[in-house]
Protein backbone atom coordinates (compact mmCIF):
# COMPACT_ATOMS: atom_id res chain seq x y z
CA UNK A 1 0.00 0.00 0.00
CA UNK A 2 0.95 3.40 -0.29
CA UNK A 3 2.11 5.66 2.24
CA UNK A 4 -0.43 7.65 2.66
CA UNK A 5 -0.83 11.36 4.33
CA UNK A 6 -3.09 14.31 4.64
CA UNK A 7 -2.88 17.87 4.03
CA UNK A 8 -5.10 20.70 3.26
CA UNK A 9 -5.31 21.54 -0.72
CA UNK A 10 -4.28 24.75 0.43
CA UNK A 11 -0.98 24.02 1.22
CA UNK A 12 2.02 24.20 -1.86
CA UNK A 13 2.88 21.46 -3.79
CA UNK A 14 5.46 19.66 -2.43
CA UNK A 15 8.11 16.49 -4.08
CA UNK A 16 7.01 14.66 -0.90
CA UNK A 17 3.23 14.62 -2.29
CA UNK A 18 3.47 11.97 -3.86
CA UNK A 19 -0.09 11.41 -5.77
CA UNK A 20 -2.41 14.00 -5.13
CA UNK A 21 -5.88 13.36 -4.16
CA UNK A 22 -8.81 15.41 -3.18
CA UNK A 23 -11.09 14.10 -1.29
CA UNK A 24 -13.53 16.64 -0.60
CA UNK A 25 -17.30 16.60 -2.52
CA UNK A 26 -16.94 20.46 -3.28
CA UNK A 27 -14.21 22.14 -4.75
CA UNK A 28 -12.60 24.28 -2.83
CA UNK A 29 -13.45 27.71 -2.94
CA UNK A 30 -10.61 30.40 -4.24
CA UNK A 31 -8.29 27.36 -5.14
CA UNK A 32 -7.47 27.29 -8.82
CA UNK A 33 -6.79 23.88 -10.50
CA UNK A 34 -2.92 25.01 -11.07
CA UNK A 35 -2.38 25.15 -7.24
CA UNK A 36 -4.52 22.26 -6.67
CA UNK A 37 -2.56 20.28 -9.22
CA UNK A 38 -4.42 17.18 -8.44
CA UNK A 39 -3.49 13.31 -9.96
CA UNK A 40 -7.48 12.44 -9.14
CA UNK A 41 -10.56 13.86 -7.22
CA UNK A 42 -12.96 11.48 -5.68
CA UNK A 43 -15.62 13.31 -4.53
CA UNK A 44 -18.11 10.34 -4.22
CA UNK A 45 -15.68 9.32 -1.56
CA UNK A 46 -16.17 12.19 0.84
CA UNK A 47 -19.26 12.17 3.04
CA UNK A 48 -22.76 12.73 1.69
CA UNK A 49 -24.09 16.55 1.69
CA UNK A 50 -26.48 15.50 4.46
CA UNK A 51 -23.85 13.77 6.81
CA UNK A 52 -21.64 17.13 6.30
CA UNK A 53 -23.78 19.51 6.65
CA UNK A 54 -25.08 17.55 9.93
CA UNK A 55 -21.59 17.42 11.26
CA UNK A 56 -20.67 21.18 10.30
CA UNK A 57 -17.00 20.70 11.37
CA UNK A 58 -18.31 20.69 15.09
CA UNK A 59 -15.84 18.92 17.24
CA UNK A 60 -18.11 17.64 19.77
CA UNK A 61 -19.81 15.99 17.01
CA UNK A 62 -16.52 14.56 15.73
CA UNK A 63 -16.78 10.44 17.34
CA UNK A 64 -20.55 10.55 15.80
CA UNK A 65 -19.61 11.66 12.33
CA UNK A 66 -16.50 9.54 12.23
CA UNK A 67 -19.06 6.50 13.01
CA UNK A 68 -21.43 7.50 10.33
CA UNK A 69 -18.83 8.19 7.93
CA UNK A 70 -16.89 5.12 8.30
CA UNK A 71 -19.82 3.01 8.03
CA UNK A 72 -20.88 4.96 4.47
CA UNK A 73 -17.23 3.60 3.73
CA UNK A 74 -17.74 0.28 4.60
CA UNK A 75 -21.00 -0.17 2.38
CA UNK A 76 -18.99 1.74 -0.50
CA UNK A 77 -21.97 2.18 -2.62
CA UNK A 78 -20.76 4.71 -5.01
CA UNK A 79 -17.88 2.22 -6.02
CA UNK A 80 -15.40 5.12 -4.82
CA UNK A 81 -13.34 2.92 -2.47
CA UNK A 82 -12.47 0.81 -5.38
CA UNK A 83 -11.32 3.43 -7.64
CA UNK A 84 -9.14 4.92 -5.34
CA UNK A 85 -7.27 1.18 -4.70
CA UNK A 86 -7.08 1.27 -8.24
CA UNK A 87 -5.58 4.39 -8.13
CA UNK A 88 -3.30 3.79 -5.21
CA UNK A 89 -2.20 0.44 -7.19
CA UNK A 90 1.87 0.84 -7.50
CA UNK A 91 2.04 4.58 -6.23
CA UNK A 92 4.64 5.00 -3.50
CA UNK A 93 2.98 8.06 -1.70
CA UNK A 94 -0.06 9.39 -2.14
CA UNK A 95 -1.43 12.58 0.07
CA UNK A 96 -5.34 13.10 0.52
CA UNK A 97 -6.41 16.39 0.02
CA UNK A 98 -9.16 18.42 2.46
CA UNK A 99 -10.03 22.12 2.57
CA UNK A 100 -11.24 22.12 6.18
CA UNK A 101 -9.48 24.57 8.61
CA UNK A 102 -9.75 22.00 11.87
CA UNK A 103 -6.85 19.73 10.72
CA UNK A 104 -7.88 17.23 13.48
CA UNK A 105 -11.71 16.99 12.75
CA UNK A 106 -12.36 16.25 8.92
CA UNK A 107 -13.31 13.60 6.89
CA UNK A 108 -9.98 13.35 5.64
CA UNK A 109 -8.45 12.06 9.00
CA UNK A 110 -11.34 9.57 9.35
CA UNK A 111 -11.00 8.26 5.44
CA UNK A 112 -6.80 8.03 6.56
CA UNK A 113 -7.91 5.90 9.78
CA UNK A 114 -10.51 3.88 7.82
CA UNK A 115 -7.81 3.23 4.74
CA UNK A 116 -4.80 2.18 7.33
CA UNK A 117 -7.55 -0.18 9.40
CA UNK A 118 -8.29 -1.54 6.00
CA UNK A 119 -4.97 -2.26 4.17
CA UNK A 120 -4.91 -5.71 2.84
CA UNK A 121 -7.68 -3.92 0.34
CA UNK A 122 -4.89 -1.83 -1.11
Amino acid sequence: MAQLQIKRVREDRSPDDGARILVDRLWPRGVSKDHAALDHWFKELAPTDDLRKWFGHDPEKFEEFTKRYRKALDEDASGQVAELQQALRGVEKATLLYDAHDEEHNNAVVLLGWLRDHRSGF
